[in-house]
């Protein structure tokens, strides 16, 4: 089992890397360029090295997916060089953490949502909010949150085995399309997070589950999964079209628990006198006579 955890770590190295140094033209790493005979868009590893201040030797062993050994002041140099972001950066050291046996603890994921956190969920009665993990199963949502998400908690993939999961529903499910006004802003968003997550918790078995069936039975996860982008997602705007209130932007903010590893609650907060504030208040309403309906049926 070790050993494939391995081959895959040195390919996921070899293959950020080299997409990495790919995407960046001499002119943009301020580089002159000698002659125009140039086979490659991107730089050329000795290009990489030059720039990281590291022998060309080092560097080629680095991008085979060696990283075991390397030192914070070698990651950094290399980011530099490769003009990483902030979860890119993240994303290089996660592997290099991986890369090293002594630091091969198994990340620890939350997979319950605490009874203090259900209750903060429960007593957030305006905003729609959900606990999910890191591969976004959604373990926990508050009313209007099951509200808002109705089509996806309603999806036949979850009929016969859970958990929701926002990622099999995006790819796997046709109302995803429907459901995710901006779908390929949420498609790609969602493969750089999961890609980032493999990082993070390389000897995740679920995780590796549900890339390997999306991988599998969905041609759009495959060509995302290959480009080797990851991302960190805090905060932004999300376009969705919910069949009861029709078009809605809404902001959102999303909190790591830092007492569960891998859980964060996500939530929206629309603008005060908003139409998503009327459409979110309507659908409020409509949820509770809806759980006072079903609640007389048990």
């Amino acid at each position: 089992m070790a050993d494939t955890h391995r081959t895959d770590l040195v390919a996921e190295v070899r293959e950020f890397l080299s997409t990495r140094r790919a995407r960046i033209t001499p002119r943009q790493a301020g580089l002159p360029l000698y002659g125009a005979n140039r086979r490659v868009t991107g730089l050329r590893r000795e290009e990489v090295a030059l720039l990281a201040g590291m022998s060309v030797d080092y560097y080629i062993r680095l991008e085979r997916g060696n990283l075991s050994g390397a030192s914070d002041s070698v990651l950094d140099a290399l980011a530099h060089a490769l003009q990483l972001d902030e979860a890119e950066r993240t994303h290089l050291y996660d592997l290099a953490r991986a890369s090293n046996p002594s630091s091969r603890r198994p990340t620890v994921t939350a997979s319950r949502v605490r009874p203090t956190i259900l209750r903060l969920l429960d007593s957030m009665t305006d905003v729609p909010a959900y606990i999910r993990n890191a591969r976004f199963d959604v373990l926990a949502a508050n009313t209007l949150g099951r509200a808002l998400y109705a089509p996806v908690f309603d999806s036949p993939l979850f009929a016969r085995r859970g958990p929701v999961n926002t990622a099999r529903f995006l790819f796997l499910d046709p109302a995803g399309q429907d459901f995710w006004t901006d779908w390929d802003k949420g498609a790609d968003d969602s493969v750089a997070f999961l890609r980032s997550e493999t990082g993070r918790a390389p000897h995740d078995k679920a995780l590796t589950d549900l890339i390997g069936e999306l991988t599998t039975k969905s041609e759009d996860f495959a060509r995302r999964w290959a480009r080797h982008d990851v991302k960190i997602h805090r905060s932004g705007v999300k376009r969705l079209h919910h069949p009861l209130v029709g078009d809605l932007v809404l902001p959102y903010e999303a909190l790591d628990l830092p007492a569960d590893p891998g859980l964060r609650l996500n939530f929206y907060t629309p603008e005060p006198d908003s139409r998503e504030r009327e459409a979110l208040d309507l659908l409020a309403a409509w949820a509770t006579a809806g759980t006072a309906v079903s609640s007389h049926h048990h």
